[in-house]
């Protein structure tokens, strides 16, 4: 279970829990064992993630497409039981990298504190043992097994599988014989109930999520239930309240109380509040038809709504694998490739009929295809060594002569995704991260910008160009053609078009924030490197070149270092390509 979707089930258990809990809010003047069983069905969901139920759904075939409404309301389920995912790219099976070592460092501590809370439950157990061998037996008419111990410990059922009840010896000369009674009778609920057996499974669930405190307090609760469910036992056979405090009470002065939950005894947390209880031996309410509809009802809920959501998925998945995928290209043709020089290279190039090439290490494809700068990126994470080999790449397409520029570009990028989903067997999930950043923003004097001489209605036809609408084409709207050496040269841009294009050449990512607006032409001079990697070659002379800084100051913005959020691509598996 990876980061994502550990904390998609503990998320999905605390608000089962919260619910559990308002049930019990809801029945608090019914049996506490009606609520012990709430709160052990919420301990319970700690062991079962929600994705098992909707892989089960998975598997069953539904004949008929689901309905749109349907798909509508298992979308929102989705978004609100798995609020910490982000969307897979593909489908393709996730291996992530283990670069990270925050990973090791978690599990490490998990495992510290596992065998620490393990050990101290052996510790505790084997005292108990200690005390059930040095016991011997006591001749009651009661139908377990009946124990004297020397020990001053509390009376209390031991064992699983078949339940034992151990007295203090000469308890009956501290408690009177109704009391002792009663206090019998209280143990011998715990053992009909299986009690002991409930408390272990939690005490192991507690050991496995010992890291969260809602575990800890369902225990408590569970406890304080099972003791007042007891006790409105003992009241319902016609013991006599005060004697019955009387007793417990006494059996709290002169013992000492069970080490562990999975020995149930008779004093357990709030003994006050039971002791009043007790006292009170207010009435208390069967279920009528009303309530256990209601508790029916959300248990149907909580089980049927995954499986439909699973059931609908899969619904949805047989009927795209069944009809063609609109991004996706006709025929590909993908061979390893060595230049012998920079002459034989082309970049990524998407043609406007639909033909795509490129003569490019894998990670110029991948930077293609998610609009990443085509140096290395850290906003592109997981990248393996071998994604700097060149590929001769070749693949055609049909896509509607109708699309505007954008939308076409948009397309043909989709259509590489899933190529490299196809051949390389590419999964990447999405994260936003903090880093250090720098923020695109207006100059304190205002922007220098010049219109663009044409609106977005009346941008050329890309597709009477025969270059690439993803490259430098000069007289398209929204292409930016020069770079370090050269200049940025654009008919009619956005600014969001200019941070992209200049990431190309900045140490860090750069995001749009000037909140302007609009087309704009802008040509200007080159800069001197500000990568380390982005060096000039030999012999260039770059001593009249301005800075990137001085080159938005002259078209009034501003370059700000900052830290923020910026959305990382980051890749879980990747392979080499398949053959052709």
């Amino acid at each position: 279970m990876n980061a994502t979707a550990l904390f998609n089930h503990l998320w999905q258990s605390t608000a089962f829990a919260a619910i559990a809990g308002l049930l019990t809010l809801v029945l608090r003047n019914n049996s506490a064992r009606v609520r012990h069983a709430l709160w052990f069905a919420a301990s319970l969901k700690f062991l079962l993630p929600i994705s098992i139920l909707m892989t089960l759904g998975g598997h069953i075939s539904l004949k008929a497409p689901a309905p749109q409404t349907v798909a509508v309301v298992t979308s929102a389920m989705d978004e609100l039981s798995q609020p910490f995912s982000t969307p897979l790219l593909f489908n393709a099976p996730a291996q992530p990298p283990a670069r990270n070592p925050l990973p090791a460092v978690g599990l490490a501590i998990w495992l510290l504190g596992f065998l620490g809370i393990t050990c101290s439950w052996i510790v505790r157990w084997r005292r108990i043992r200690t005390v059930v061998g040095s016991a011997s037996p006591l001749p009651l008419e009661i139908p377990i097994k009946a124990l004297s111990s020397p020990t001053l410990l509390e009376p209390g059922i031991f064992g699983i599988h078949r339940p034992i009840l151990i007295l203090p010896a000469g308890i009956e000369n501290r408690l009177t014989p109704q009391q002792l009674q009663a206090v019998i009778a209280h143990e011998l609920c715990h053992a009909r109930h299986r009690d002991n057996l409930i408390a272990a499974i939690h005490m192991f669930i507690e050991t496995v999520f010992w890291f969260h405190p809602l575990i800890w307090w369902i225990g408590k609760r569970m406890l304080e239930e099972r003791e007042g469910a007891c006790d409105e036992e003992v009241l319902r056979l016609r013991n006599e309240p005060r004697t019955y405090a009387e007793g417990i009470l006494n059996v709290c002065k002169h013992y000492a109380e069970t080490p562990l939950p999975c020995v149930s005894g008779i004093t357990g947390p709030n003994l006050r509040e039971r002791i009043e209880a007790i006292m009170a031996n207010r009435t208390i309410f069967s279920l009528n038809t009303g309530r256990k509809l209601l508790l029916w009802s959300a248990l149907a809920l909580a089980v049927a709504t995954p499986i439909a959501i699973g059931l609908v998925n899969s619904s949805r998945l047989d009927a795209q694998t069944t009809s063609p995928n609109p991004f996706s290209f006709e025929a590909v043709s993908i061979k390893p490739f060595a230049p012998s020089d920079s002459a034989g290279l082309t970049l990524p190039t998407g043609y406007p009929n639909g033909r795509f090439v490129a003569k490019w290490p894998l990670i110029g494809l991948l930077s293609f295809a998610w609009r990443l700068p085509l140096n290395p990126s850290v906003r592109l994470v997981g990248v393996p060594a071998w994604a700097s080999q060149f590929y001769d790449v070749e693949a055609t397409s049909t896509i509607p002569a109708d699309l505007s520029t954008l939308t076409r570009e948009d397309r043909m990028r989709l259509m590489v995704q899933t190529m490299l989903a196809d051949r390389f067997h590419l999964a990447m999930h999405r994260e936003s991260k903090e880093m250090p950043v720098y923020a695109l923003v207006s100059a304190k004097g205002g922007p220098k910008l010049q219109p663009a001489d044409i609106a977005e209605k009346d941008c050329p036809d890309v597709s009477a160009n025969p270059r690439s609408p993803s490259i430098t084409v000069p007289d398209m709207c929204h292409q930016l053609n020069g770079g370090q050496g050269r200049g940025i040269h654009a008919r009619a841009v956005t600014m969001s078009d200019l941070a992209t294009f200049i990431e190309n050449w900045t140490d860090r990512p750069l995001l749009n924030k000037t909140g302007i607006t609009g087309l704009f032409r802008i040509e200007t001079k080159g800069w001197q490197p500000m990568n380390p990697n982005d060096q000039p070659p030999p012999g260039a002379n770059t001593e009249d070149r301005p800075s990137l800084y001085e080159i938005f100051d002259q078209l009034g913005l501003k370059m700000e270092s900052q830290k923020d959020k910026a959305e990382v691509y980051v890749i879980d598996h990747i392979e080499k390509p398949t053959a052709n």
